[in-house]
C-alpha cells in the first residue's frame, strides 16, 4: 500500500454481479454508454466541507474519531500505534471489536508496543491493535493483538471469523530483524490467549503479501501480492486432504510435522484461447474473461529466489499492484490498482476489480479506471485499494491515487458516487468494513492514523 503506492510512483516520476466501468478518463477505453454511466447524479449528494478539517461527508452523515494515532491510548497506556491500514469488523455481545492492522515499516513514530508473548519478532514495529466499541460506535477500550510483524498491510476475513493479516515486505533476518518476514498471521477477536505465541503461516508463502479472500466451502485461501520487478501475482492456496477450517485450526496446521509446506500454494496463469496473458493490464474492457491454469510454487519460503521470480516466461500472469480482496458472490474479487508502461504494464490504467470464479475457473474484469485526467477533481477517482461490499448494496473502495483522496461508492449498477473526502491531507483511505448490523462504516485515514465510525442515513 503506502510504501509502492501510485503516489509514490507518479512523484518520483513514473458488489454484487457489477459489470461496471468507474470514472477516471474513462472514454477511451470503454463505450459511450458505459462512460455515461458514471456522469450522473447519484449516492447520498455532494460531499460536505467538516468545519474540523478531517472527513467530508454527505448531508446527513457524521462521523466519530475512534482512535488516533499517538493520541488515544492502549490499555497498557502506550499511544495507539501508527498507519492504521486493512481492517475487519466483527460483532460481540455489547457491539463489535475492530481488528485494525498498522503498516509499520521502521520509521513510524509509534510502534505496536512489543509485548510479551504477543511478539513475533522484537525488531519489528508493526502489528494488530483490537478495538472494542459500542453499537454506536464509541470507544471501549484498544489492546495489543499481535506485535513484532512488519508492514501490516492488508488481509481477510475466515469463515469462522478471525483474521487474517498480512506482511507486504519481503524482509529477511539480519541487522534489527531477529527473524524472515513475509508471512500471514491469524489473529483472533475475542480469544486473547488464541493470540499468544504468533505463529507464521508459512505455507501460504513468503513474499510481499497484501490480501486474502478465503472460499468457506473448500476453505481454499486466495491471495495477492504487491510487487514489483516483475509484477506480483495472483496466489491459491489449496488445503491438505482432511483439512477442516475452524479456530485454531490453521495455527495447528502449521506448527504439524511437514506444516510449513502444508498444501499447494499455485500461481495464476491466464489464457484467452490458446494464447498465455502474461500481464492483467492486457484487459481493456469491463467483461474481459480469461481461462484460468494453476501453477505450482516450487519454493513457496522463496529461500533464495523471490516467488515471484521463480517461473519462467510464460509461465504465470503478473499484475501491477495486486492490492484489496474479498471473498462474495460466490467467487474471489480481487483489485489491481493502477498500471504504467513504465512498470512493465502492457497498458495503463488507474484501477481493475477482477472477479475470480472458482466453478468456471475463470477470471472476469468487472470495472476498470481509465487513467485519471484530473486527481483534484471531486467527481474523479482513481488507485482503488481496499475493497468491501456494502450491506446496502454495491462497493465502497478506499482510494489511494493522486490528489484528492475519497471513499468511493460504486452502485450495483455501475454508478460511482464520492462517500468520503479527507480534508486533511493527501493520505490514502484504508480499511473500509461495515459494522454487521449495517449502521457503522468503519474506515481509516493512514497518516497520520486515524479511525473513524461514519453513521448516517444509509440505504436511502
Amino acid at each position: 500500500m503506502a510504501s509502492l503506492s501510485r503516489r509514490d510512483l507518479l512523484r518520483t516520476g513514473a458488489a454484487s454481479g457489477l459489470g461496471i466501468v468507474v470514472a477516471g478518463s474513462v472514454d477511451a477505453i470503454a463505450a459511450p454508454s458505459a462512460a455515461a454511466q458514471v456522469k450522473r447524479p447519484t449516492g447520498y449528494g455532494a460531499l460536505v466541507d467538516d468545519p474540523a478539517g478531517l472527513l467530508a461527508l454527505p448531508k446527513g452523515f457524521r462521523y466519530q474519531v475512534v482512535a488516533q494515532a499517538g493520541v488515544t491510548k492502549l490499555e497498557t497506556g502506550e499511544p495507539t500505534p501508527s498507519d492504521a491500514d486493512g481492517t475487519a469488523c466483527f460483532r460481540n455481545g455489547r457491539g463489535f471489536v475492530l481488528v485494525n492492522n498498522h503498516e509499520i515499516g521502521g520509521g513510524e513514530e509509534f510502534r505496536v508496543p512489543a509485548l510479551p508473548g504477543l511478539t513475533y519478532d522484537p525488531g519489528a514495529g508493526g502489528g494488530t491493535t483490537n478495538i472494542v466499541v459500542d453499537r454506536d460506535g464509541n470507544r471501549q477500550i484498544e489492546y495489543v493483538s499481535l506485535a513484532g510483524t512488519h508492514n501490516n498491510c492488508a488481509g481477510g476475513v475466515t469463515p469462522w471469523g478471525t483474521w487474517l493479516t498480512c506482511e507486504e515486505t519481503e524482509q529477511r533476518a539480519g541487522g534489527v530483524y531477529q527473524k524472515d518476514h513475509g508471512y500471514v498471521f491469524e489473529v483472533d477477536a475475542f480469544d486473547r490467549d488464541a493470540n499468544l505465541e504468533p505463529i507464521p503461516l508459512k505455507f501460504l508463502g513468503r513474499y510481499s503479501h497484501e490480501a486474502v479472500a478465503v472460499d468457506p466451502r473448500t476453505n481454499e485461501i486466495y491471495l495477492t501480492e504487491d510487487a514489483s520487478g516483475p509484477n506480483g501475482l495472483y496466489f491459491r492456496w489449496v488445503p491438505p486432504k482432511g483439512f477442516r477450517g475452524g479456530k485454531g485450526a490453521l495455527r495447528k496446521l502449521a506448527l504439524s510435522e511437514g506444516g510449513d509446506t502444508a498444501g499447494t500454494l499455485q500461481a495464476m496463469s491466464c489464457f484467452k484461447g490458446s494464447r498465455h496473458i502474461d500481464d492483467l493490464s492486457e484487459a481493456t474492457t469491463p467483461g474481459t474473461k480469461y481461462k484460468v491454469r494453476w501453477v505450482d510454487v516450487p519454493d513457496r519460503d522463496a529461500k533464495a529466489v523471490s516467488v515471484r521470480k521463480q517461473f519462467a516466461a510464460g509461465q504465470v500472469t503478473h499484475s501491477r499492484k495486486l492490492e484489496g480482496a474479498y471473498w462474495g458472490d460466490g467467487g474471489a474479487y480481487f483489485v489491481a490498482s493502477y498500471a504504467r508502461i513504465s512498470d512493465g504494464s502492457v497498458n495503463e490504467h488507474d484501477g481493475q476489480v477482477w472477479f475470480y470464479d472458482p466453478h468456471a475457473g475463470t477470471i472476469e474484469l468487472k470495472t476498470i479506471y481509465g487513467v485519471n485526467p484530473d486527481p483534484e477533481a471531486d467527481t474523479n477517482y482513481d488507485g482503488p485499494d481496499n475493497i468491501t461490499v456494502s450491506p446496502h448494496g454495491g462497493l465502497i473502495l478506499a482510494e489511494d491515487g493522486e490528489g484528492l483522496s475519497h471513499l468511493v461508492g460504486v452502485t450495483a449498477d455501475g454508478q460511482s458516487y464520492p462517500m468520503a473526502r479527507n480534508e486533511l491531507n493527501d493520505s490514502e483511505f484504508t480499511g473500509p468494513t461495515f459494522s454487521q448490523d449495517g449502521r457503522i462504516l468503519f474506515a481509516n485515514i493512514q497518516t497520520p492514523g486515524y479511525v473513524f465510525a461514519i453513521t448516517g442515513p444509509w440505504g436511502h
